[in-house]
């Protein structure tokens, strides 16, 4: 088996490209520039949840729990050590509504949309004209022949 062959097998034709044109190749598939496109749209789409916890909710749930920075005071002193585990809960409360806020956009809202979207592919499309006149020759054949 010639080098040829080998390449072939593993979706290269003819002789061996370069590297650039090999990572060219690779890096203009669609799927590869829509995946990029996602990951930029989610990192924007996570700085605007990012920020509708941190500096719209969170500061009202500060402002409900007693302290003098809301939960973010909250400490245990064990001996000389302070551990600030109003830190921590804030954190984990960030994580559950940044979670609640996601599960709700994706799965209640693109779910309702890919719902829609299913009603409206379900009606079959209007037949086109070149349907219509193959259905009239159709209905005329059946009736010379019956």
């Amino acid at each position: 088996m010639d080098s040829t062959n080998k390449l072939s097998a593993f979706g290269v034709k003819g002789k061996s490209l370069s590297l650039f044109g090999e990572f060219k190749k690779f890096a203009l598939k669609g799927n590869v520039i829509d995946m990029a496109i996602g990951v930029i749209i989610g990192t924007a789409f996570g700085s605007i949840i990012k920020s509708l916890v941190e500096d719209i909710i969170m500061p009202f749930i500060g402002v409900i729990l007693p302290g003098d920075k809301g939960y973010e005071g909250w400490v245990l002193e064990v001996g000389e050590a302070v551990v600030p585990y109003g830190k921590f809960l804030g954190a984990t409360l960030n994580f559950l509504i940044i979670a609640a806020v996601l599960f709700l956009f994706v799965v209640k809202f693109l779910g309702w949309l890919m719902k829609t979207k299913k009603v409206e592919a379900a009606a079959p499309p209007a037949p086109t004209k070149d349907q219509q006149l193959l259905e009239e020759i159709r209905d005329l054949l059946k009736q010379r022949g019956a």
